[in-house]
């Protein structure tokens, strides 16, 4: 198979890698592209010869090609347009999204309309635009594969299951950094105990959206696209070990989880290799060995992040993109110092209370409420920061 990465310098672009250097025999990386780091690849271009490279900051882009850091033969992609065209490059099969942000939506959507399948590792591209990916997906015959753990966990449970036979979605969480933190101390974590996830080796983002729990709000909105469930069938529970990823719930009371070490080669060389399987990376578990499975229904006093995406997500319409716009200015504000780790979900609030839900008729309409979302999630950290300042 021939696969295009993009976002092939950060963590899951580390683990894909992987993926690709066990299976050179099945999976050949045709291209490549990330924000700006052009040194990273062009030493991953390089090892796996791949034909075509993509960055996505105009600047670094520039530099990059000064320097001449790509190999000469290589192809180069420029900026977001440059994005959709590696999406969309006729010798591809699958093109990996693992883009932080909402970068990842229109190189998605060039990859459904040129019937590629989508392995998608960005939670933003379904909850900001989940009924125009389906939509797509539909509309082309693409398949759509989910690379997060508790997504892929989820498809390999329902295995084909009509929905009529499923209950219910229980998507399993960590807890994040501080689940074992008095609340009352949580106004006064910094963010480099935010960054230190017990469980999962992730980038900056996700490991502090893993603290809140807004990932786990995020995946319950992407869950709902991805496996056409009401917002009342999905639901979350802290699971500390990580090694039970999601469950299937179904009409007659059976369970079905997937377990696997906490490492995301597991989902990653599901999806590259499906229908088929081969030889993992990592060491699977191994049960010859005492082991303690705990679960705990997640306290929103703890979590509010991820009470604010249930009530985003029963809402429709773009309230999920209002609440995925707020949320990354919010944690982009508690990385700078300007708010607190508790005010992150108080600017969420904020930001989805000041726009009204509608049902958006284009794309063109959700980018416009996401980027209103993210002038006044910046007004209310300007508001919080201001305040801070004035106490000092």
């Amino acid at each position: 198979m021939n696969v295009v990465l993009l976002g092939a310098t950060g963590s899951i672009g580390d683990s894909t890698l992987k993926v690709i250097r066990k299976h050179r025999d099945r999976l050949n990386l045709v291209g490549i592209a990330a924000n700006r780091n052009a040194e990273k690849l062009a030493s991953i271009a390089r090892e796996f010869s791949v034909p075509h490279i993509g960055l996505f900051d105009e600047t670094a882009f520039g530099e990059a090609k000064r320097s001449g850091v790509f190999p000469r033969q290589a192809s180069l992609h420029r900026g977001l347009d440059g994005l959709r065209e590696l999406a969309s490059i006729a010798e591809a099969d699958a093109v990996l999204v693992a883009v932080v942000g909402t970068h990842g939506l229109l190189p998605a959507l060039s990859a459904l309309e040129a019937g590629k399948t989508l392995a998608i590792a960005s939670k933003e591209i379904l909850v900001l635009a989940g009924k125009f990916i389906m939509d797509a997906a539909r509309r082309s015959g693409s398949r759509i594969l989910p690379v997060d753990s508790e997504h892929n966990a989820l498809f390999q449970c329902l295995d084909g299951s009509p929905n009529r036979h499923v209950e219910k979605l229980i998507l399993t969480a960590s807890g994040g950094s501080f689940r074992d933190l008095p609340v009352e101390e949580l106004p006064f974590v910094t963010v480099k105990q935010a960054l230190q996830h017990p469980n999962w080796d992730m980038g900056p983002k996700v490991t502090i959206d893993a603290a809140t729990m807004a990932n786990k709000g995020l995946e319950m909105i992407e869950a709902r696209w991805l496996f056409d469930m009401k917002a009342s069938q999905i639901d979350a529970v802290v699971h500390p070990q990580s090694i039970i990823h999601s469950m299937a719930q179904f009409i007659d009371g059976s369970v079905l989880a997937q377990l696997c070490p906490p490492d995301m080669t597991f989902a990653i060389q599901h999806c590259l290799l499906y229908p088929d399987r081969g030889p993992g990376v990592m060491e699977p578990l191994d049960f010859t060995k005492a082991m303690q499975l705990d679960f705990s229904p997640p306290d929103l006093k703890r979590y509010p992040c991820l009470g604010l995406a249930r009530q985003a997500m029963q809402a429709g319409g773009v309230a999920t993109g209002v609440f995925n716009a707020a949320n990354e200015i919010a944690v982009q504000a508690f990385v700078q110092g300007k708010v607190r780790f508790i005010e992150i979900a108080t600017i969420i609030e904020k930001t989805l209370q000041s726009i009204e839900t509608v049902e958006p008729g284009s794309l063109e309409e959700v980018l416009s409420y996401d980027q209103l979302a993210r002038e006044n999630a910046n007004r209310f950290v300007a508001e919080i920061a201001g305040r801070a300042k004035s106490f000092t």
